[in-house]
């Protein structure tokens, strides 16, 4: 008797520690997923502040030819003598059927420099044209050595400095304290997030099948697949109807 009234209460603190276990990891689990949801929420919140201004947004020609977008919402900038950068965010790109899943990504980078102190950015990148849009389907490159890459003019019509600005691959901005402009982040690795991705989907899809079109948006996608389209169909409808005089509402 002695022998089980000193075993059940192991097995049960066993069972206990177990169970206990299994809870902080669902807990962890459903914060990451949390924090990814409000991610993407936040991007497509992003994009729709950015734009709301046009006469200092993206330009429309920008937008209405852009082949992926990618927003990283509060990208981390802090630097004592040695700049530092990291930010997380999604990519989206156009497909046959419409605007991609997102794909949860990462970017990292140094500047030099005195600098002092940390700021939070937000930061969109436009790819401009089938290479760059090579360059992000494959995971993992460097802006400025393997893709082109140039601070983004800004307004609605930029004139000659957006057809110069257009030759690069991708087009960088950033937004911080209210002010928006272009940034030149020449040097910065943009890299596929593996871990976020898995809990996104439920399991690892490369970043190709995402952004081709293979694979189907989740629900927390919504909102910032909405204002990418709204604002890409909204540009490309705008230019196709203005020599006419006519405004047409974009499809929702």
């Amino acid at each position: 008797m002695k022998r089980v009234s000193s075993t059940v209460p192991k097995c049960l603190l066993v069972l206990g520690i177990c169970s206990l276990l299994v809870g902080v990891s669902w807990s962890a689990d459903d914060k990451e997923q949390s924090d990814i949801a409000k991610r993407i929420d936040s991007s497509g919140k992003v994009l729709d502040e950015i734009m709301a201004v046009k006469d200092k947004a993206i330009p429309d020609k920008v937008m209405k030819n852009a082949k992926c977008i990618a927003v990283i919402p509060s990208m981390v900038k802090i630097a004592v003598g040695f700049g530092g950068s990291h930010g997380k965010g999604v990519a989206t790109c156009r497909t046959e059927n419409g605007w991609s899943a997102p794909a949860p990504l990462t970017i990292t980078g140094g500047s030099w420099g005195l600098q002092l102190g940390g700021q939070a950015v937000d930061l969109v990148m436009v790819v401009t044209n089938e290479q760059g849009m090579e360059h992000l389907l494959s995971s993992k490159f460097k802006l400025g050595a393997d893709a082109s890459a140039a601070a983004g003019p800004v307004g609605r019509d930029a004139g000659a400095d957006t057809d110069i600005k257009m030759r690069a691959e991708v087009l960088t901005y950033s937004r911080t304290r209210g002010l928006f402009a272009g940034i030149d982040l020449n040097g910065a690795a943009v890299t596929q997030d593996k871990d976020e991705t898995h809990l996104l989907y439920g399991k690892f899809v490369p970043f190709s099948d995402i952004l081709s079109g293979k694979v189907q948006a989740p629900a927390v996608a919504r909102p910032f697949l909405t204002a990418v389209k709204r604002y890409s169909e909204e540009s490309r409808e705008s230019g196709s109807t203005e020599s006419g005089g006519a405004t047409k509402t974009a499809a929702k």
